[in-house]
């Protein structure tokens, strides 16, 4: 394929991310048309061959395919709303952070004014992009990820998630809480440590031995928690409560913030009350569907 039969590509919204993308795209060939509400934030990106558009809606009239990457899905409405843009005809691709109610709206919103819609998260760092490093999550309606999914493919690993728009967001959340909470576990551990001497690099090879062991019991823990049963098959819930009331008065005895281990065992206290002290850690998702408390 060369640069003719490319599919040509818009990009709104340059910063860090929106470079990212449009670099991506011009770099795997791909005719590419920018705009930001900063003109100025395009020199970069036209020096290397991408065209400015005057307005949003010359920008998308540039191509049949747009991706839009913005603060937020207010400033994708009152980007996109303006009287002077049509979006009839146009693939719109968002990858603006957000929520799943707001992607499931912007869909509805977005399709009424005659456009194709797939909602998106960039599970990656503005350097990654066009690499395979760089996860971008699409959900939508099949067929337009389908007819586009070379084109985006220079972004880096595109997936589908499915047909509900609100499902990148979804992800979106389940991959950033794994990612928080790996990374305040990783920090207990090293500030237990470092009362001891030992500093971070001398723990991280031990930190990331026991993350990936526990990685690997996911698809196990997993089977439990859709089949609703959680049998002890490696420890029962009331012996990893033990263990966590262990971590709380080693932390406290070291001086180190506890917070974060009485809240595991709070949540742990909670299933065991319920009657679940029996049963394997999964247990309590039980816990994670209720409403928390405020």
């Amino acid at each position: 394929m060369d640069d003719k039969t490319r599919t040509p590509v818009t990009v709104i919204g340059l910063g860090l991310m929106g470079q990212a993308l449009a670099g991506a795209f011009l770099r795997a060939g791909h005719p590419t048309t920018v705009w930001n509400r900063t003109a100025g934030k395009a020199d970069g990106l036209v020096a290397e061959g991408a065209r400015a558009a005057a307005t949003v809606g010359d920008a998308i009239a540039a191509g049949s395919l747009t991706v839009i990457c913005v603060t937020d899905y207010r400033a994708v409405h009152e980007t996109l709303g303006a009287a002077d843009v049509e979006l009839d005809g146009t693939t719109l691709i968002n990858l603006t952070s957000g929520d799943s109610g707001q992607a499931r709206e912007t869909a509805r919103w977005a399709e009424a004014r005659g456009a194709r819609y797939l909602d998106g998260a960039v599970m990656a760092v503005p350097p990654t992009i066009g690499t395979p490093d760089a996860v971008i999550l699409h959900s939508g309606a099949r067929s337009d990820f389908d007819a586009h999914e070379q084109t985006l493919g220079a972004l880096g690993t595109v997936t589908y998630l499915g047909a509900d728009h609100g499902l990148a967001s979804l992800y979106d959340a389940a991959g950033l809480v794994m990612m928080w909470s790996l990374l305040n576990a990783w920090l207990q551990g090293a500030a237990l440590l470092r009362t001891a001497g030992v500093d971070a690099g001398t723990y991280a090879p031990f930190a990331q031995r026991m993350a990936a062991g526990v990685a690997d019991w996911l698809p196990g823990y997993a089977e439990q928690i859709d089949r609703g049963s959680f049998p002890a098959e490696v420890s029962a819930l009331e012996t990893d409560v033990r263990a966590m009331a262990h971590l709380i008065e080693e932390s406290e005895a070291a001086g180190v913030n506890a917070e974060l281990p009485r809240l595991l065992k709070a949540m742990a206290d909670r299933a065991v009350a319920a009657g679940h002290g029996k049963e394997q850690y999964p247990v309590l998702i039980e816990e994670f569907v209720k409403p928390g408390t405020r």
